[in-house]
């Protein structure tokens, strides 16, 4: 039930499981740029799933109480694995599914080899003691945004994210795929992203991590990228790619793709 409600798909018939998670306003095909060169490896077998609320899923099976939460989501990933009998991956995400894949690791650490993750954050709003990029004023804007004029709000946000101007045909991409989302559930994903705080759980992390972060992200700052190499309780490495945006494997995939195999295939030296 899980595979089917999140549109699991599998290529391959390696023994090495890789699951790749995308993150908030895409969905399974923003990934198309890496799997290729998975596939062609005859020792891997790719997982693809698509997270609840993302519009290529059914709108009717998104729980406003269990998706309102990262928890929720973690879940929903550990559900996928125990279907598919996966019995230990490497997870590679992007933004949001990095944050669901800590939670994950540390609920089933066994189910995972180590997760290589591409832009993530622990905590996207600013506090007194934490610089997380937004401001709160900032974001009730972006709120806002949402409930006068979803389409708008799409069109606008995503070359921000992105990191070039509507010409870009990435930018128009991100805006259809976030477009494509129902409005109540994007934004109940969107709170829901901004709202979390997984500071206080890094240090339960056990399973090896891998970050890969742009140069230049209006999202995640760079001193987010440094408190997560910090806190994470186990062994953590980051590299810095000189990309500019949010979605690096989307604009820049000739220099974040090979950085992303690179890290699927190397293990962190002790």
């Amino acid at each position: 039930m899980a595979a089917e409600a999140h549109n699991v798909t599998v290529i391959g018939e390696g023994r090495e499981i890789v699951v790749l998670g995308h993150g908030f306003g895409t969905d399974q095909s923003a990934w198309r740029h890496l799997v290729p060169h998975l596939a062609m490896n005859p020792n891997y077998k790719v997982v693809l799933f698509d997270i609840m609320g993302a519009g290529t899923t059914n709108p009717e099976f998104f729980d406003f109480d269990r998706h309102s939460t990262l928890q929720g989501h973690a879940h929903d990933l550990l559900a996928i694995l125990v279907e598919l009998e996966i019995t230990k991956c490497i997870f590679v995400g992007h933004s949001l599914s990095c944050m669901v894949s800590l939670i994950a690791s540390i609920l089933r650490p066994d189910l995972f080899v180590k997760l290589v993750m591409l832009s993530p954050s622990c905590k996207f709003m600013n506090t007194h003691d934490f610089y997380g990029g937004f401001e709160q004023n900032e974001v009730e804007q972006l709120y806002e945004g949402f409930k006068r004029n979803y389409f708008s709000w799409c069109t606008g946000f995503a070359p921000l994210v992105v990191g070039g101007d509507m010409d870009s045909v990435v930018v128009q991409e991100f805006s259809r795929t976030l477009f494509n989302m129902r409005p109540d559930i994007a934004l109940c994903t969107f709170k829901m992203i901004f709202e979390s705080d997984l500071r206080g759980l890094l240090h339960l992390v056990s399973v090896p991590c891998h970050i890969i972060q742009s140069s230049k992200d209006m999202a995640v700052p760079s001193m987010v990228t440094e408190y997560l190499h910090q806190n994470i309780g186990s062994k953590t490495i980051v590299e810095f790619v000189q990309t500019e945006g949010h979605l690096p494997h989307l604009s820049a995939p000739d220099i974040t793709i090979p950085v992303l195999l690179r890290h699927i295939q190397c293990d962190i030296a002790v």
